[in-house]
């Protein structure tokens, strides 16, 4: 076969999307990336890293702690909120950890991945490793994400629904082009380490049967895995070239076909911004419920609704998102824990339904078996939503029947947090103060937050380090 001969895909052997990937990412610096971009993407790191620290206050954040510093013995590395220090890859791991933990990250709509959540733990160790500047180690953020984006658009939402979770898929691939970039890698050594990152590529649903807490380790597992892949890479170990488009690369491997648009998803890659369509969460629950939490929400405060006026709730959401949380409906309607409450579209329309809020307070036991919330969930259908622009949007909406007879109803076609209802700065900033509350005093979170936003001015991540090692 001539090295012009075009693939299935119709891209040329030669330039494959690794290939591709590994070019851009050679030339790429941060003085390329426009002011807006850049400002976006530190408050989603910053968003992130807030979430690592609130996470401290659960026991899964404990015992995972207990077991990886066990298991790994000190190292150089910053784990958020802790005050220790790990090797690198058992940082990359326990941090991802931290952030996603709680469900609160930020979301690529369009992907179906949470963005921010494995390239955090990435740079955090790799640019710490390798010495590199806050400007490198942000440039690298921003390049995971951008990649992420288009190789998680591509599935166009069908990872999840055949129980595939998208951040363990797509996450490690981002997380390898910025670790490669990071460590200097020839453009081969980069391309080859997107082929070794494949063999690590998962991510299973498995946990939405029992609440487990499998999901929670996706994003750091992506992290540190990427660590690996590049390593070897860098190392002369071969990986092949065709991770995406390949007879048993990605798509073909984990959806059985080929997504359209496969030649020309890298088109735009550095002209067409992805960080700014990642959507910061204003709740701590599974992404798609947030549409219907602030429907209910807009309906109880319009319409002065009490939990003994509504009849009935009809959920509105799209059918590929059913699977993820709003079946089995029993299940949904008694959630036995916070991680199953997570993923509840009832209980989330319910709780919001009964204290006009949805907070980490709402996950909590008290919530979880108050029988006001679990009378609502008892009340609480859902439906297709056909006008819904998912996986763009994670669009939803509720209709509510009262006790006397009205029809109540309110859509979101956007999902707030989402490209063009972003929560701004001040909106984040509060969120990360609330969030770093739970383990830092004022003083020590402004040092985070104030680290981060200067990160591209840092001659390198000594600081943030710091910050991040804080205890009180």
């Amino acid at each position: 076969m001539s090295a012009m001969t075009e693939t299935e895909s119709g891209l040329r052997l030669g330039e494959t999307l690794s290939q591709r990937l590994a070019q851009f990412a050679a030339g790429f610096g941060l003085e390329q990336v426009p002011a807006d971009v850049v400002a976006y993407a530190k408050l989603c790191m910053a968003d992130a890293i807030g979430i690592g620290f609130a996470s401290h206050s659960y026991a899964f954040a404990r015992r995972s702690i207990d077991a990886v510093a066990g298991l790994a013995g000190p190292g150089d590395f910053a784990v958020i909120g802790t005050g220790i220090g790990l090797p690198a890859r058992d940082a990359a791991l326990l941090n991802g950890i931290l952030i996603h933990g709680l469900d609160f990250d930020d979301t690529h709509s369009g992907a179906v991945i949470h963005a921010s959540t494995s390239a955090v733990p990435l740079v955090l160790s790799e640019a710490t490793r390798h010495g590199t500047s806050g400007s490198r180690g942000l440039a690298a953020f921003i390049l995971a994400l951008e990649a992420d984006a288009r190789i998680g658009k591509l599935a166009n939402g069908m990872f999840q629904k055949i129980g595939f979770h998208p951040t363990g898929m797509v996450g490690i691939f981002g997380c390898t082009l910025a670790a490669a970039y990071l460590g200097g890698l020839t453009e081969e050594q980069t391309a080859r380490a997107q082929g070794i990152a494949l063999s690590m590529a998962s991510g299973s649903l498995e946990f939405l049967e029992d609440g487990s807490w499998t999901k929670r380790m996706h994003p750091g597992w992506a992290a540190s895995s990427a660590i690996t892949a590049a390593a070897l890479a860098a190392g002369g170990f071969k990986g092949p070239l065709k991770a995406y488009e390949g007879r048993y690369g990605l798509y073909n491997l984990y959806l059985r076909e080929q997504p359209g648009g496969l030649r020309h998803a890298l088109d735009d890659l550095g002209s067409d911004w992805e960080v700014l369509r990642v959507a910061i969460k204003p709740y701590p629950v599974c992404h798609f419920n947030h549409a219907c939490i602030d429907a209910m929400l807009a309906l109880r405060s319009a319409h002065g609704l009490e939990p003994a006026d509504i009849a009935s709730v009809t959920a509105l959401i799209h059918e590929k998102q059913q699977d993820v949380v709003c079946r089995p409906e029993a299940q949904k309607r008694r959630p036995q824990n916070d991680y199953e409450g997570k993923f509840s579209l009832h209980f989330a329309i319910a709780a919001a339904a009964v204290r006009g809020r949805f907070t980490l307070a709402e996950l909590e036991d008290s919530a979880l078996s108050d029988p006001e919330i679990l009378a609502v969930c008892d009340r609480t259908s859902f439906r297709h939503y056909p006008e819904s622009h998912y996986p763009e949007f994670y669009s939803g909406g509720v209709i509510v029947k009262t006790t006397d007879g009205r029809t109540l109803e309110h859509r979101e076609p956007v999902n707030r947090g989402a490209e063009s209802r972003a929560l701004d700065a001040r909106d984040v900033r509060a969120k990360f103060d609330e969030n770093v509350a739970r383990k830092l005093g004022a003083s020590s979170a402004r040092r985070v937050w104030d680290a981060v936003m200067n990160l591209e001015h840092a001659d390198g991540l000594a600081e943030l380090n710091a910050a991040l090692a804080a205890v009180e």
